[in-house]
C-alpha cells in the first residue's frame, strides 16, 4: 500500500469538498526576524512592541503577509502541489492580528471548478480560512489555481465559477480591537503622510528595487512550508527554471512600498490579485502604487486606503497593460488591497 502522497490532481476535486490541512504551526518571534531578514520590511507597527502599544495593541503583531504566507503554505500540499500556476485572489479579509504564541491552521472549501479546453488541466477555486488556537478566523481569502490532470480521460466536471466580489466593501473591513491612531508618532514611523495627504488617482513610484536571489527565495518558500513542485524542482518546468513563489513577490513589493507608504501600517483586505507574469531568480523587482479609493473607519484616528500595488521588473510607474488589454511583459504582480493609515 502506497504511503506517500502524490498530491491532488484536477479530477480529485469536487464542489463543496472541505479540506482540513495538516500541520498547525505555533508562531514565535523567529518568524518576524526571518521575515524582516528576507524583505526590506520596516513598518513600525510590526517592528516595535512599544509603537504597537502606543497604537492601542497589546504588542507588535506579526506582519500581515507573514500570517498570510503561513496560512497559504498549509494549503499547498492539498490544493496546489501539482499546480501549473497560482492565478488570482479575491475577497481577502484580515480579521485578527497574529501574535507570537498563536497557533495557526488552515481549512479550505472547493467553491469552483473549470476544466481547460486542452483537457490537460483545470482551474480550482478554493476559499481558505486561517484559524488560531481559539478557532477564531484570523484571515480568509479566495484563490484560484491551475492544476494538472493525472488521468486525461477523467470526465470534465460541471463548470462552476463562483461569483466573487470585485471589492471588499470598506464598511466590512475588520479593524483590530483597540487600534487607535490619535497619538500616532509620525517621526518614529518614518514619514509624515496622513490619510488626507493621499488623492484618488495618485501614482507613487517607490523608487527602490531588489534583485531576487535564488537562495533567499528558497529560504522563504521553506519558511512558509510551501511544497509546490514548481518552486523547488528544476526538472518540473520545461524551461528548467524554478518559479519564484508569488507570495515572495507580494512581500517584496509591499516592503518596497514603505518608501511613500510608511504609514500604511496594516493590511485589512485583498480585493483582487493577479500574478501577471512569472518571476525567476535574477529578476529585479520594483514597485509602484495607485490610490484607488479612500474610506473612513469607526476606529479613532484610523482611515482606509484602497491601493493597487504593482510589481514590475523594469516597467515605468503607471504602465500596466497594453492596447490589447493584456498585462505588459514586465509586470509581475497586480494587487488591489486595503490598508489602514492614520488620519
Amino acid at each position: 500500500m502506497a504511503k506517500t502522497n502524490p498530491g491532488n490532481f484536477f479530477e480529485d476535486y469536487s464542489i463543496g469538498q472541505r479540506i482540513e490541512h495538516a500541520v498547525p504551526r505555533t508562531v514565535s518571534g523567529g518568524e518576524r526576524a526571518l521575515y524582516h531578514a528576507l524583505y526590506p520590511s520596516r513598518h513600525a507597527l510590526h517592528s516595535s512592541d512599544e509603537f504597537a502599544r502606543a497604537c492601542g495593541l497589546p504588542s507588535s503583531p506579526l506582519d500581515d503577509l507573514a500570517a498570510f504566507h503561513m496560512v497559504f503554505g498549509k494549503t499547498v500540499p492539498d490544493v496546489s502541489l501539482n499546480a501549473v500556476a497560482n492565478l488570482g485572489y479575491a475577497e481577502g479579509r484580515f480579521r485578527k492580528p497574529v501574535y507570537p504564541g498563536d497557533t495557526l491552521r488552515s481549512v479550505s472549501e472547493v467553491i469552483g471548478l473549470k476544466q481547460n479546453s486542452n483537457g490537460k488541466s483545470g482551474v480550482v477555486y478554493v476559499r481558505t480560512e486561517g484559524l488560531n488556537q481559539r478557532d477564531e478566523v484570523v484571515l480568509d481569502y479566495v484563490r484560484w489555481v491551475m492544476v494538472r490532470k493525472n488521468d486525461l480521460d477523467a470526465p470534465a466536471p460541471e463548470t462552476v465559477i463562483p461569483d466573487l466580489a470585485k471589492v471588499v466593501p470598506a464598511d466590512t473591513l475588520v479593524i483590530p480591537e483597540g487600534l487607535d491612531f490619535t497619538g500616532y508618532d509620525f517621526t518614529l514611523a518614518g514619514e509624515p503622510h496622513r490619510w488626507g495627504d493621499y488623492e484618488i488617482g495618485e501614482i507613487i513610484d517607490h523608487v527602490d528595487g531588489v534583485t531576487i536571489e535564488e537562495a533567499e527565495h528558497m529560504i522563504a518558500t521553506r519558511l512558509w512550508q510551501n511544497t509546490a513542485k514548481v518552486h523547488f524542482d528544476a526538472t518540473f518546468r520545461p524551461d528548467g527554471q524554478r518559479l519564484i513563489y508569488g507570495g515572495h513577490v507580494i512581500s517584496m513589493a509591499r516592503a518596497l512600498s514603505f518608501n511613500g507608504l510608511a504609514n500604511a501600517q496594516l493590511i485589512a483586505g485583498i480585493n483582487a490579485g493577479a500574478h501577471a507574469n512569472p518571476c525567476f531568480a535574477g529578476d529585479t523587482v520594483k514597485a509602484w502604487t495607485e490610490v484607488l479609493d479612500k474610506a473612513e473607519t469607526a476606529a479613532p484616528g484610523v482611515g482606509a486606503l484602497r491601493l493597487r500595488l504593482v510589481a514590475t521588473k523594469g516597467g515605468k510607474a503607471g504602465e500596466l497593460k497594453g492596447e490589447d488589454g493584456k498585462y505588459l511583459p514586465d509586470v509581475l504582480l497586480d494587487l488591489d488591497y486595503w490598508v489602514l493609515v492614520p488620519v
